[in-house]
């Protein structure tokens, strides 16, 4: 007999408990010996036999949910049966039905016309056969075309592909080669994520390079800061320092200063998407997608602006105020304060009158927060940006404010 319909006869009598694997065996008591492995002839709605310690497992544990069995199969590294052959495999091995569109009986079913003499399964004793479940096969085909009396004229009347299939055993299916066991890539994440960060970082230096340069020589008239109006053209222009009411603006790139401490809204690492982009970051959220990494310096540019026609110009975003040397402090042009007095420690001017004369400061806040928050502020010459906690599509609008006060400022320093 096949080992499905071996399985079948034991559990329509309810015996069961006489099943047992023993080694690389399932022994249905002292009557049948298949290979576990072995591939029985019913076959799944997705395509591949069950095979025999499968099966043998499922009907012991028919008893549990689905989602119980399959977690208990993948605990014992077994193929589960799936949903769709539940219910019609547990009525035909309890004998509710005789037949199912499933089973493929490629061989004869009737144990009357076969050579139990030669079927491996049949006896205990022939260990050679009973571990090859392909001459269980071969010899059993064999003996039933001899035992039947029609003679060799029926070997030309077999299915030998079906013979072969009956055989075959499946190293892999497609869910076995989306595991990728003994396979890690994380090293492969590792290399594209530095490979990204090295083209950023390249793309970078790049972009500021070129604002720079491009920031130096581009003509005063379009950008309201200008290089002298009667001099006529010259190859090379040559960058003037411009006269302000109490001070000048050194060449090269303008300077804004931020506050290097993290519980001020505007900080050196979320005031390129605040500035550029008119999204507000938490600064803790920032910090936590550049690693830690504390840039020196952030070039920012004006990338939106009311007027279509507006010139983009680049600045310089910097919090260590100490670090800039004496020529540096003629292109600052814009602080954001902390409101606190500390803030200005060791600066070259004298008092808050004199700073925000020449520097234009800005306080950022939460339009919900205290007053008090503001108190010191206040009495100051200091623009208050308030921008929400939760509607982050209003931040255009404050970055909008912020560069219109700050373009202004400039030219009313220019023209002064």
């Amino acid at each position: 007999m096949d080992p499905l319909s071996v399985l079948r006869d034991f559990t329509i009598r309810g015996e069961l408990d006489k099943v047992a694997q023993v080694g690389n065996e399932v022994r249905f008591g002292s009557d049948y010996a298949f290979p576990c492995s072995i591939e029985t002839a019913y076959r799944s709605k997705q395509g591949n036999l069950y095979t025999l310690q499968t099966l043998v497992f499922f009907i012991k544990n028919y008893s549990l949910k689905h989602a119980e069995y399959i977690q208990s199969a993948r605990g014992n590294r077994l193929p589960a049966v799936t949903l769709p052959d539940r219910k019609p495999l547990f009525e035909y091995l309890t004998g509710k039905i005789d037949s199912t569109d499933q089973i493929e009986f490629h061989l004869p079913q009737n144990p009357n016309v076969l050579d139990a003499s030669r079927i491996e399964t049949t006896l205990l004793g022939d260990e050679t056969q009973r571990n090859n479940s392909n001459n269980y096969y071969n010899d059993a085909t064999v003996a039933a075309v001899a035992d039947d009396g029609k003679g060799g004229d029926d070997f030309e009347n077999l299915d030998y592909m079906s013979m072969i299939r009956a055989v075959e055993k499946p190293l892999k299916d497609r869910e076995a080669l989306l595991e990728c066991k003994n396979s890690d890539f994380y090293s492969v994440l590792v290399s594209s994520t530095r490979r990204e960060e090295e083209r950023q970082r390249i793309e970078s230096h790049q972009r500021k390079d070129g604002l720079v340069a491009k920031n130096r020589l581009m003509g005063s008239d379009e950008r309201g800061l200008g290089y002298g109006g009667d001099e006529g053209f010259e190859a090379t222009p040559k960058p003037k320092m411009l006269q302000l009411k109490g001070g000048k603006i050194g060449e090269g790139v303008p300077i804004i200063l931020v506050p290097s401490a993290f519980q001020t809204l505007l900080t050196i690492y979320n005031v390129k998407e605040f500035l550029e982009d008119g999204v507000y970051i938490p600064t803790d959220v920032k910090v936590k997608s550049m690693n830690g990494v504390r840039p020196e310096c952030v070039t920012v540019q004006k990338k939106f602006s009311r007027d279509r026609d507006q010139v983009v110009k680049a600045y310089e975003v910097r919090d260590k105020p100490s670090a800039l040397k004496p020529e540096d402090w003629d292109r600052v042009v814009a602080v954001f304060v902390l409101g606190k007095e500390w803030q200005f420690k060791d600066w070259p001017f004298k008092d808050h009158v004199e700073i925000f004369n020449k520097i234009i400061g800005f306080f950022m806040r939460f339009e919900d927060d205290s007053v008090e928050s503001a108190k010191i502020v206040k009495q100051w010459n200091v623009k208050i940006i308030s921008i929400s906690k939760n509607k982050r599509h209003q931040d255009r609008a404050a970055a909008l404010e912020v560069w219109d006060r700050l373009e202004e400022f400039v030219r009313s320093r220019s023209h002064s």
